[in-house]
């Protein structure tokens, strides 16, 4: 399903900004593999209506993998018989990467780093209840200390069939400077594909490459307001204005196709990412902020980024 000999382009799971229409949008411009915004394995298994609806995917998505995130093995076991009944599911990542305190409380996401026995035993559970091609992992360094060797040959021992590694500790945050040598130490430990992720944009994401011999390059942060990254690093070129004007009115219709007429006011936040650094963008997010008429909206998203 992922044809790793091509170095592929991954959109990270980005919580609030990753959904449907976006993964749609960045798909049909460059991007490779497209991942869910992390899913709560509780929520799914409590009936959450909006937990479940973000399973969904674009018939643009393939392979399309689902991110589930959770620590009791039980409620991991039914999330992944739930999500064994949606086809055109391609693979389930678990996080072990999420640095929010919320989750960690929870001894989910980047707090599996800290009890590999418990990481182990929730990978194995995904690999023997999934009905889905593939298994993943997306980790950080480690939490507080540099262990990112161990945690990738428990995954692996685990049986994931790649490995997403973020370039820093639950205590680097967002801030710290990624360390992609440690990276190339996870690549160098392991016989399954690893993808590296954390600060990579246009500009460095071959140096990324060369640095950590990785499989694959994750985009993250870098892609909000710039979903056109993708053809940026596969084409060695920044996008046109024009390029630039059709993926923000793509996504515009696809927020619009997706939500309703909520999507238009759910896009506004788009929009402040969309308009930072140019000119008059400040007059514009104001404009934008006051227009509840969609076509009126469309006309002047059209001409503001002519």
């Amino acid at each position: 399903m992922i044809d790793f000999s091509k170095k592929p382009l991954f959109l990270a799971p980005l919580a609030g900004f990753s959904d449907l229409p976006l993964r749609s949008v960045v798909k049909r411009f460059g991007c490779d593999v497209t991942i869910s915004e992390m899913i709560s394995a509780n929520a799914l298994v409590y009936d959450s209506a909006k937990s479940v609806e973000m399973l969904q995917k674009s018939p643009e998505e393939i392979p399309y993998i689902v991110q589930i995130a959770g620590n009791d093995v039980e409620n991991i076991k039914k999330a992944v018989l739930i999500i064994n009944k949606f086809d055109g599911i391609d693979g389930i990542d678990l996080n072990c990467g999420c640095p929010v305190p919320k989750v960690v409380r929870q001894s989910a996401g980047s707090a599996l780093l800290k009890d590999l026995e418990q990481l182990k035993r929730i990978l194995e559970t995904i690999k023997n209840v999934s009905n889905k091609k593939m298994l993943s992992a997306k980790i950080r360094l480690g939490f507080d200390e540099k262990n990112q060797v161990l945690i990738a040959k428990a995954c692996e021992s685990s049986g994931v069939d790649y490995l997403a590694v973020h370039g820093r500790t639950r205590a680097g945050g967002y801030s710290a400077s990624v360390d992609y040598e440690a990276i190339l130490s996870v690549k160098q430990s392991v016989k399954i594909p690893v993808i590296a992720n954390g600060d990579i944009d246009a500009k460095n994401a071959n140096d990324v490459l060369k640095i950590t011999k990785a499989d694959a390059l994750m985009i993250g942060r870098a892609s909000i307001g710039k979903p056109w990254i993708f053809s940026e690093i596969k084409s060695g070129t920044s996008v046109t204005a024009q390029l630039k004007q059709e993926i923000i009115l793509a996504h515009f219709d696809a927020m619009l196709k997706h939500y309703g007429l909520q999507g238009a006011y759910i896009f506004r936040k788009h929009l402040h990412q969309y308009s930072k650094g140019m000119s008059e963008a400040s007059a514009f997010r104001d404009e934008i902020n006051r227009i509840e008429n969609v076509d009126l909206m469309r006309d002047k998203i059209e001409n503001f980024f002519a």
